[in-house]
C-alpha cells in the first residue's frame, strides 16, 4: 500500500457456517483503510506511512471464531511501490502454516536468498493447542494455555532485538504454535509471488537460529518447522527437540502424520545461548528429505527421506513455525529467539 493510492483487499474463509462478521480484535489497521464487518473487504486510502499490525477476528453462524494476525505495510508516496499488496487472510482450521485463498498484485520484494531477524518481523500468528485433538485456539489464554510473545527484547539478546515466547496455563502437555508466512499472498516479508512461479522453484532450505531460555527443563520439547505448500502438496519439514521427553530430536512424517525418534541427542543448555541448524530438502520429485541437524556446533547427517502429504488446493506459500510444548504440571517457562533466518534456493 501507498500514502494517497487507493489500497483493497479482502479477507478469505475457510471452514465454518456463513454468513460471517468481521472485526479487527486488537492492533491498528492504517491510517484511512477500513474494515467492512459483513464482507471482510479491507479499502481506503492511506494517510500515513509506517508498518501496520492488526489481529483480525471471523465470527460464523454458529458462534464459532477463529483470529489471524496480520500486517500491513504502507508506503510514503514518494517511494516507487510495486503494487497494492491487497488481501489478509482469516483461515479456520488447522494452522500448519497454509495461505487461504487471497491474492497479492505486489512484485516480490526480495532478490536474496535469505530472510533474516524474522523474530522481528510483523504477521506472527499466535495458537494455543492442547490434548487430545491439539485444536487451535486463540488469543490467549484459552483452553486453559497461556501463551505470549513480545518483541524487541534486548537482555538476553545476541543482536539487541530478541523476541521473547511464553508458555503456560494449567491444561497440561498443551503447546503453544506461532507462524509466520515468508513467502506468498501474506508474506510478512513482502515476498508476495503473484504470478505463483516461485514457492513451486523452491527446493532446499535453511532454519537457523540463537535460542535461549532459562530452564529448558521444563520444556517438554521445542519444535522448528518449515512448510512449503503448492498444488495440493504439503511439506512440512518438522524438527522437534524433545527436551523432557527424551533429549532427542525427532521428525515429522507427513504422509503417516506422526514423529519419528532419530536418535541424535538434543542437550540444549539453560542460561545459555544455543545455536541450532537445520537443513532439508524437497527433492526434485516432490519428497521431503531431512538433511543435517546442527546443534551447538555438532552436525549429524541424517538424509531421511519421507514422502510429501496432502494440502487444500488453495494452499499456497512458505511458513515458518516455532513451537513450545508443556510438561506434564504445563509449567510457564520462556525462550528467547535471535537472529532467526530462513536460507532458500
Amino acid at each position: 500500500a501507498t500514502v494517497g493510492t487507493n489500497y483493497s483487499g479482502s479477507l478469505a474463509v475457510s471452514g465454518g457456517t456463513g454468513p460471517y462478521t468481521f472485526a479487527v480484535a486488537s492492533g491498528q489497521l492504517p491510517n484511512g483503510i477500513a474494515l467492512a464487518k459483513d464482507s471482510g473487504s479491507v479499502s481506503g486510502t492511506p494517510s500515513s506511512a509506517g508498518t501496520f499490525n492488526f489481529v483480525v477476528s471471523a465470527l460464523d453462524a454458529k458462534g464459532n471464531s477463529s483470529l489471524k494476525s496480520l500486517q500491513i505495510p504502507v508506503a510514503d508516496n514518494t517511494a516507487a511501490s510495486s503494487g497494492s499488496g491487497g488481501g489478509a487472510s482469516s483461515g479456520g482450521g488447522t494452522n500448519s502454516g497454509g495461505s487461504n485463498g487471497g491474492s497479492s498484485n505486489s512484485a516480490n520484494a526480495s532478490s536474496g536468498k535469505s530472510f533474516s531477524n524474522i523474530q522481528r518481523a510483523g504477521g506472527w500468528g499466535q495458537y494455543g493447542q492442547g490434548p487430545p485433538n491439539f485444536v487451535d485456539c486463540s488469543p490467549s489464554p484459552c483452553d486453559g494455555i497461556s501463551f505470549w510473545m513480545q518483541q524487541g527484547v534486548n537482555n538476553p539478546s545476541k543482536s539487541g532485538s530478541a523476541t521473547q515466547f511464553n508458555l503456560g496455563g494449567t491444561a497440561a502437555y498443551s503447546d503453544a504454535l506461532w507462524n509466520n508466512h515468508i513467502i506468498g499472498p501474506f508474506s510478512s516479508q513482502g515476498t508476495f509471488d503473484g504470478d505463483r512461479s516461485m514457492v513451486p522453484a523452491v527446493y532446499n532450505f535453511t532454519y537457523d537460529v540463537d535460542f535461549y531460555g532459562d530452564n529448558l527443563e521444563l520444556s517438554e520439547a521445542l519444535e522448528f518447522d518449515i512448510n512449503q505448500f503448492f498444488d495440493g502438496m504439503g511439506f512440512i519439514f518438522g524438527h522437534e527437540c524433545n527436551i523432557a521427553n527424551g533429549h532427542q530430536w525427532s521428525v515429522f512424517d507427513n504422509q503417516k502424520a506422526k514423529w519419528v525418534s532419530t536418535g541424535v541427542p538434543c542437550n540444549p543448555n539453560s542460561n545459555a545461548w544455543n545455536h541450532v541448524t537445520l537443513k532439508v530438502q524437497r527433492t526434485s520429485d516432490n519428497h521431503l528429505t531431512y538433511q543435517s541437524i546442527t546443534l551447538n556446533g555438532q552436525t549429524t547427517n541424517l538424509n531421511w527421506t519421507f514422502e510429501h502429504g496432502s494440502a487444500s488446493s488453495d494452499w499456497y506459500g512458505v511458513t515458518l513455525n516455532y513451537q513450545m510444548d508443556g510438561n506434564w504440571r504445563q509449567d510457564s517457562y520462556s525462550v528467547y529467539l535471535d537472529n532467526l533466518t530462513l536460507t532458500y534456493q
